[in-house]
């Protein structure tokens, strides 16, 4: 797995305190396609007894089969980027999992909830983003997981992460188990689109062509800079995909 150099500092800068967000008006259903369903007005985070452990590998393919492709999208939300990625997606019928930064969910839980509402899954990407947490402490690791949990289960309204993806894959055997242990599987990818890098959108579109038979699940970035070069490429690779004969789907719990 490719490491984006650094940390991203930006991420350092987020502001601490969440919004104030008004409340989306969302069915059971909503909530039924994320891990932990609860009734009432309000979902609650579930407690350690009702989480069901997953498996510690990292997962890669899809639940669509050999045909299927997974979009994922890291380290947001972003109040400018995050909304143009949910309209592509809704505009070709592409739910995609959501790898998101504990600061910058705990500052944008209106867009946390806006993507659980829209039927896509979350994912915890840390509360810092720290590309070399693996060179860290046990204990620092686990901070980045637990609290990155519980910062993006409390912005989306109760809904949890179903997935655990290491910044730049620092993923290491305690970290895949803790978050197994939570009920979040470790995710990796198999096309990393590089569109980080702002190289275009027709690189971004060139290499997803080129290297997706290395496996179904595509990196893609909705933070961390300009991303217009990703949403014109989503634009693009969508609905090409779905005439080569794709399916959109998850990653494998």
């Amino acid at each position: 797995m490719a490491r984006h150099s650094g940390t991203r500092g930006w991420y350092g800068k987020v502001a601490g305190a969440a919004l104030g967000v008004t409340m989306l008006a969302a069915g059971a259903s909503i909530w039924t396609a994320q891990a932990g369903t609860v009734s009432g007005s309000a979902p609650k985070a579930a407690p350690s007894s009702a989480v069901k452990t997953v498996a510690v590998t990292i997962a890669h393919a899809s639940d669509k089969g050999a045909r299927g492709v997974n979009i994922t999208i890291d380290d947001g939300p972003d109040p400018t980027w995050t909304p143009q990625v949910l309209d592509v997606l809704r505009e070709y019928g592409v739910k995609a999992t959501f790898c998101m930064v504990g600061t910058q969910a705990q500052a944008h839980p209106d867009l946390v909830k806006q993507v659980v509402a829209a039927g896509h899954r979350l994912c915890d990407h840390t509360v810092s983003h720290d590309t070399a947490m693996d060179k860290k402490s046990p204990a620092y690791r686990s901070q980045q997981i637990l609290d990155a949990e519980r910062m993006i289960t409390e912005a989306s309204g109760g809904v949890r992460p179903m997935y655990y993806r290491a910044p730049g894959g620092a993923f290491t055997p305690d970290s895949r188990k803790l978050a197994a242990s939570r009920g979040m599987r470790p995710l990796g990818w198999n096309v990393d689109t590089k569109d980080f890098e702002q190289p275009g959108a027709d690189a971004i579109v060139t290499t997803v062509e080129r290297e997706l038979p290395n496996g179904p699940t595509l990196l893609f970035h909705d933070a961390g800079g300009d991303r217009s070069q990703t949403v014109e490429a989503l634009r693009r690779v969508l609905p090409r995909l779905k005439e080569q004969g794709y399916s959109f789907g998850f990653p494998v719990r």
